[in-house]
C-alpha cells in the first residue's frame, strides 16, 4: 500500500494497513485514473459553457499567434516586436490548428471550441495533480474536498478553461510543488529523481511565463535549506537543468523571431525593472488582500483562512503570502497574475470543510471515515449548499453572460465572411477588445485602434485613448485618410455618439449583440453593435 503523511487532526481509520476501503466510498477515488477521468469530463463541459470574453491576452497572446504560425496571417501584438513573449506556449495550439486544417476541420466550431477544450485536458492534468498534492500532505479525506473545491470555485470555473498562459503556468505549478520534497512533511521519502522532475517543471513555467521565478524561488530556498548535499542541489542539478530546459526554449525562440532572443530577459525588464505594466493600469498595493484574490476565494475565502490555521502547512501558505506580498509590489495588477496561488488556496478550504465534516459526523473516530459520499451532517450539508449556490450561479453567469458581445460578434462576423458579404472592418473600440483572426478566419483587411506603449516619452496618448476621449473628433479625422471598410463594429456607449456620424457615412446597423448588465473599467458597454456600408 502507498505510504502518505497522515494530519493528526484529521480522524484515520484505525488499521490502515489491514482495513480495505469500501467499494461505495472510494469507487472514483480508488485510482488516478478515475480521478483524472471525471476531471476531464468536469473540464470539457467547462470549456464549452465559456462563451464570454474575459482577459485580450487569452486571444491575442496565445490564439492570435498561433493562427499565425499555423496559416500565415494573424496580428503580432507590440510585445512580440520587443521579444518580450516567448512562441512555446502559441506553439501548442498552432500544432493542434495544423492538425484541423490537415484534417479539413477547421470550421468556425473547432476554431473557437477546439483551443479550449484542448486547455481542457491541461486543466484537468492540473486539478489531478492537486488531488495529488493533498492526498500526500494530508491524506485521501482531505484531497476530496480539495478536489470538490477546485472544481466548485467560481473562478476557476470562468478561467481555467481559458487559452491563457497563466492557465498552464498554474498546471505546471501543481505539477512541480508535487514532486518537490521541501513541500511535503520531512519525514517523507521520494525519490531523488522526483526533485529533478521538479526541476525540470519549474524551468518549463519559467520559460513560459518568467514572473513565475517568483513561486519557484521561494521553493528552490526552501529546498536549499533542508537539503543535505546543497552543492549538488546547485550545480549538479538547477545548473544543468536550469540550461538544458532555457536553452531548448531560447532556440525555439531563435526559430520563431529569427534571431536570437532572450525572453526571460526582455520580459523581466520591462515588467519589473521599467514598470512597463503600468502602461496599461495600477492599483492599489493592497489589491490583491482586500480585492483581487478574495474576489478570486469568494466564499471560499473563511473556510481557507480557517484550513491554514488548523493545518499549520506554513510552507504552502507562506507561498501564498510570498507570491501575493511581491506581486503586491507592482503597479499593474490583474486577477489572473496570483493564479497559480489559488488552486494551493482552495486545498486549504479542503481542509477545512474534511476536518468539519470529521467533527461533525459521531462515528467519524470510530469508523475513520471523511468520505464526501457518506451522508453529510447538517451543518455540513448547509456548508456546501451555501458554496454551491454562491460559486456555481455565479460561475454561470460569467461564463455565459456576462462580456459575450465581442465574442458573438467575431462569431457573426466569420458567418458572414464564409458567404463573402464582408469585405473589410474597422473597430471603432478599445484596443484588443474582441478576438481577430483566430475567430474570422478569414484573410481580410481588419483595423483596431492601437494602443501600444510609446517608446519616445510616457504620457503620449494612444489611439484608443484618443477615441475614447473624444469618439466624434477621433473618427472625423479618422475619416479623411480610410479607404471606407465595409463594417464597422463598435459598443453601444459610442454609437450613440457616432450614429449620425455613421449615417452620414452611408452606414445603417446590421446586428446588435448584448455584452453586459454593468460596466468594468469604463461607461456600460451594454451592447455591440455592427454597423455596415449601404449596398453591403
Amino acid at each position: 500500500m502507498r505510504q502518505r503523511h497522515k494530519n493528526p487532526t484529521i480522524p484515520t481509520p484505525n488499521q490502515p494497513t489491514t482495513q480495505k476501503p469500501k467499494l461505495s466510498k472510494s469507487f472514483i477515488f480508488s485510482s488516478t485514473k478515475r480521478v483524472f477521468a471525471l476531471c476531464l469530463a468536469f473540464r470539457v463541459v467547462n470549456a464549452l459553457l465559456v462563451q464570454t470574453y474575459f482577459n485580450p491576452d487569452e486571444h491575442w497572446q496565445a490564439l492570435e499567434v498561433a493562427h499565425r504560425i499555423a496559416f500565415g496571417y494573424g496580428h503580432l501584438t507590440w510585445e512580440w516586436k520587443k521579444g518580450i513573449r516567448s512562441y512555446l506556449h502559441p506553439v501548442l495550439f498552432a500544432v493542434l490548428y495544423k492538425v484541423l486544417s490537415i484534417l479539413g476541420l477547421d470550421t468556425l466550431w473547432f476554431m473557437t471550441r477546439a483551443p479550449r477544450l484542448l486547455q481542457s485536458i491541461c486543466s484537468s492534468v492540473g486539478d489531478l495533480y492537486l488531488y495529488k498534492l493533498s492526498d500526500v500532505l494530508f491524506g485521501d479525506c482531505v484531497a476530496k474536498w480539495a478536489l470538490f473545491a477546485q472544481l466548485t470555485n467560481w473562478f476557476m470555473i470562468f478561467c481555467f478553461p481559458r487559452t491563457l498562459s497563466n492557465n498552464l503556468e498554474t498546471v505546471l505549478t501543481l505539477i512541480g510543488l508535487y514532486h518537490w520534497s521541501c513541500i511535503r512533511d520531512s519525514s517523507t521519502k521520494i525519490p531523488l529523481v522526483s526533485r529533478k522532475w521538479g526541476l525540470a517543471i519549474a524551468a518549463l513555467a519559467f520559460s513560459i511565463r518568467p514572473t513565475s521565478a517568483i513561486i519557484w524561488v521561494y521553493v528552490g530556498l526552501l529546498e536549499l535549506f533542508v537539503t543535505r548535499d546543497r552543492l549538488r542541489f546547485i550545480f549538479l542539478e538547477v545548473a544543468p537543468i536550469g540550461v538544458l530546459v532555457l536553452g531548448l526554449t531560447c532556440l525555439l525562440d531563435r526559430l520563431m523571431y529569427g534571431s536570437w532572443v532572450l525572453v526571460p530577459l526582455n520580459f523581466l525588464k520591462f515588467n519589473f525593472l521599467s514598470s512597463g505594466g503600468d502602461y496599461y493600469g495600477t492599483h492599489k498595493w493592497h489589491w490583491y488582500f482586500t480585492q483581487g484574490f478574495t474576489v478570486m476565494l469568494f466564499t471560499f475565502l473563511p473556510f481557507s483562512v480557517a484550513g491554514i490555521i488548523q493545518s499549520k502547512q506554513w510552507k504552502l501558505s507562506g507561498l501564498i503570502a510570498w507570491v501575493l506580498g511581491l506581486y503586491s509590489v507592482l503597479g499593474h495588477k490583474e486577477f489572473r497574475f496570483v493564479l497559480p496561488v489559488l488552486p494551493i488556496a482552495l486545498m486549504f478550504s479542503g481542509y477545512a470543510l474534511a476536518k468539519m465534516n470529521a467533527s461533525d459526523s459521531p462515528n467519524a473516530e470510530k469508523k475513520g471515515s471523511l468520505n464526501i459520499h457518506t451522508r453529510c451532517p447538517s451543518k455540513m450539508q448547509f456548508f456546501i449548499f451555501f458554496l454551491l449556490a454562491t460559486n456555481i450561479p455565479m460561475a454561470l453567469y460569467m461564463s455565459l453572460i456576462h462580456q459575450r458581445g465581442t465574442e458573438d460578434v467575431m462569431i457573426y462576423l466569420s458567418k458572414e465572411a464564409r458567404n463573402e458579404k464582408v469585405e473589410s472592418i474597422l473597430f471603432l473600440m478599445q484596443c484588443h477588445a474582441t478576438p481577430y483572426y483566430s475567430t474570422l478566419h478569414r484573410n481580410l483587411p481588419m483595423r483596431f485602434l492601437d494602443c501600444s506603449p510609446s517608446s519616445e516619452e510616457k504620457g503620449v496618448l494612444d489611439e484608443s485613448d484618443l477615441f475614447m476621449m473624444d469618439p466624434v473628433s477621433f473618427a472625423t479625422e479618422f475619416a479623411k485618410n480610410w479607404s471606407k471598410p465595409s463594417h464597422v463594429v463598435l459598443f453601444d456607449s459610442e454609437e450613440r455618439l457616432l450614429r449620425d456620424f455613421l449615417i452620414l457615412h452611408s452606414y445603417r446597423e446590421i446586428k446588435r449583440f448584448f455584452h453586459s448588465h454593468f460596466k468594468v473599467d469604463r461607461n456600460l458597454q451594454s451592447s455591440v453593435v455592427v454597423y455596415v456600408l449601404a449596398g453591403q
